[in-house]
């Protein structure tokens, strides 16, 4: 059995080295304890979804239902009329310009092979 096999995988290969340590962003081992900003008592999101009573929390999540309302009425396909959206006009296409479109004429004093 490889070691990889084991669901607890720990790859230290690339901790950084004491005189690295100062570096702006030092790399900690797999094993190392990290402090986490959630605290255990109020990790329950259905809790904290619950409780809402701030009205600044009211408003952001009426923000992000409008957003989420936003995404979902731009991608209606009942918006779409003949595969352009509404309101677009038709457009006449596309021209290809001509052998000869753009470039300078005889008169110019050029010739051809010179640039």
């Amino acid at each position: 059995m490889s070691s990889t096999d084991q669901a607890d995988v720990q790859d230290n290969d690339y901790v950084s080295r004491a005189g690295q340590k100062q570096d702006p962003i030092p790399v900690q081992s797999d094993g190392a304890d990290v402090e986490d900003p959630i605290s255990a008592e109020t990790a329950n999101s259905d809790e904290q979804l619950g409780e809402i009573n701030d009205t600044s929390d009211l408003a952001y999540l009426i923000l992000i239902l409008n957003v989420v309302k936003d995404d979902n009425d731009a991608i209606d396909r009942s918006n779409v009329i003949n595969e352009r959206t509404r309101g677009a006009k038709p457009s006449g296409g596309y021209r290809e310009p001509g052998d000869e479109e753009g470039l300078p004429g005889p008169e110019d004093g050029t010739s051809s092979g010179r640039q």
